[in-house]
């Protein structure tokens, strides 16, 4: 996280810009009266589409129970799920 001043991200912010969406840098701009946070719209998604995924009940629960399934080879191929016979 790059952390600049309102009057620094003011100068440079065709830069900023640049930054967030082609490098994926996260921004963080003080200002007297507080903070904001500049990051690209693809990672913002990012961000949104997890937390709905988390607010799901059992979710998490879910994803590791998977995740234990496929460390222990207990998985089927995908032609054995939906490959025709």
């Amino acid at each position: 996280m790059e952390i600049l001043t309102a009057t620094d991200a003011r100068k440079d912010f065709f830069e900023i810009v640049k930054g967030a969406t082609e490098k994926h840098i996260v921004y963080r701009i003080k200002h007297r009266k507080g903070s904001v946070v500049i990051i690209s719209e693809e990672e913002y998604d990012s961000l949104v589409e997890t937390l709905e995924l988390l607010s799901i009940p059992g979710f998490k629960e879910s994803m590791k129970r998977s995740v234990n399934q496929v460390k222990k080879g207990e998985t089927v191929s995908y032609d054995d799920v939906f490959g025709e016979d």
